[in-house]
């Protein structure tokens, strides 16, 4: 993971190989097979067919996932620090846990395993949790190779996890964008061209981007799906050349705050620390009409 900032934040095949046995590594698949109702079908349709050996499925994707708060209107929300606490007991994950998230891109265009380890990446670091995304994913665990089952993986129990108390910085609201736009602070939207100029896939009843946001999309920071990101070099220049390191502050943000997290994570992987995603995106903002998009 040579030039990044914080290397510590992907692991490669060989290092999740030689730490399949360790009690403190725990392997989680978020991969993304959504129906048109937000519901996740990867267990069954992917993780059930063969998953590395020790994985647990954490579904993250569905829309009121694992790490999504039930209680809010809109998806994919984060999860208060109860709910979070309560879900990293289920999965057997504590204070010396070395979370891995892995996933895999079923259908290529639509279910971006990227952009699911992010987002999974982006909550559970901030809440506390020794985290890291595998790079390249299971299409490269599988293309080297790599051992895959079906057997079922058991969960041993951790010690309780304690939230961090600054995890709050990660996440905007709308009212941190509307101060933003009047201040210094860069907003980047992560999705498509087409998406930003309003001609191609809307993520609420308006079209376009919010007023005054610069387009990096998350795809122009992989090579390819799952999690294979481009190199340091050609990271920071994307980032360089859209202006972000010389912003006092960025907010990031998407549709849902999916793809958001890719550029996020991408800001802090080469060490930009002041970025944080905005929660409700364009789900929320296009819904108000008094809220400026062009």
């Amino acid at each position: 993971m040579g030039g990044y900032a914080h290397p510590e934040y992907l692991v490669s095949t060989d290092w999740l190989a030689d730490h399949l046995e360790d009690p403190h590594v725990r392997v989680l698949d978020v991969t993304a097979k959504l129906d048109a109702r937000l519901v996740n079908h990867a267990q069954e349709a992917c993780f059930d067919a063969g998953h590395i050996p020790g994985a647990l499925p954490f579904d993250v994707p569905s829309g009121r996932g694992v790490l999504s708060n039930p209680d809010e209107p809109l998806p994919w929300m984060w999860p208060t620090p109860a709910q979070f606490v309560a879900t990293m007991h289920d999965y057997g994950i504590g204070p010396e846990t070395r979370v891995v998230l892995v996933a895999r891109t079923p259908r290529a265009g639509i279910d971006s395993g990227t952009m699911w380890c992010t987002r999974a990446w982006w909550t559970m670091h901030h809440m506390g949790v020794d985290v890291a995304v595998l790079r390249g994913g299971l299409e490269r665990w599988e293309a080297e190779a790599r051992p895959v089952t079906t057997a079922p993986s058991s969960i041993t129990e951790a010690h309780p996890f304690v939230v961090d108390d600054g995890w709050e910085r990660a996440r905007a609201t709308q009212g941190d964008v509307t101060a933003a736009l009047q201040s210094p602070t860069c907003v980047v939207d992560a999705l498509p061209p087409d998406s930003f100029d309003g001609t191609g896939t809307s993520y609420g009843p308006r079209s376009g981007h919010i007023e005054g946001a610069v387009n990096v999309p998350y795809r122009s920071l992989i090579v390819a799906e799952t999690a294979e990101f481009v190199g340091a070099d050609a990271m920071r220049d994307t980032l360089s050349r859209a202006g972000l390191f010389d912003q006092p502050a960025v907010i990031t943000y998407c549709g849902g705050a999916i793809a958001a997290t890719v550029d996020a994570f991408c800001l802090r992987l080469c060490g930009y620390e002041n970025v944080s995603v905005y929660d409700g995106s364009l789900m929320e903002w296009s819904a108000d009409p008094s809220l400026p998009m062009a």
